[in-house]
């Protein structure tokens, strides 16, 4: 995407949820463009979440779409959202978008390195990378807690600073 003559490229990061789908637009790594989640209720929850999807890449037209890579049979995630995830990449195929994915795995390395082994602590790592973000970090989860949906959004946050971290390398 060109904007005032220069090459913007944007990234848009995706994490889908059992109650939706989280999304952050970057246009670089520490610059963010829109962020928010949607909800998707009821029996036809993949199809609600590629209708939101589509319709971001229709306004954002983002060059590259990250999302976690689910295809390892290891992968803990359930059924659905490996399906959604799948779909995703149709999606991007079609829609001309690069796609990036990274482990679980891969996402948490990238924060070990920078200190932060916890799933709270990436979260607030992230919410200190990304200022935007801080006033939706949750309270640290404690262990009779149910995650907080809120925290969709910073996975989506991480896997997109995983990616620029990657590319530096």
């Amino acid at each position: 995407m060109q904007v005032d003559g220069k090459n913007q490229q944007y990234v848009l990061a995706l994490s889908p949820s059992s109650r939706g789908i989280a999304f952050v637009l970057f246009e670089s790594p520490l610059s963010l463009v829109d962020w928010g989640m949607w909800s998707a209720r009821g029996a036809q929850k993949n199809e609600l979440c590629i209708k939101q999807v589509k319709k971001a890449i229709e306004r954002y037209a983002p060059d590259v779409m990250v999302i976690e890579d689910t295809s390892n049979p290891d992968s803990k995630r359930s059924k659905r959202i490996r399906n959604l995830h799948l779909s995703l990449k149709v999606l991007a195929g079609v829609s001309n978008v690069e796609v990036a994915n990274y482990t679980r795995a891969t996402v948490r390395r990238s924060f070990i390195k920078m200190g932060a082994v916890t799933k709270h602590e990436c979260s607030r790592m992230v919410a200190e990378m990304l200022p935007a973000l801080s006033h939706r970090l949750p309270p640290k989860r404690k262990a009779w807690m149910a995650e907080d949906p809120r925290m969709s959004l910073f996975e989506a946050a991480a896997l997109g600073l995983t990616y620029y971290g990657q590319q530096e390398q």
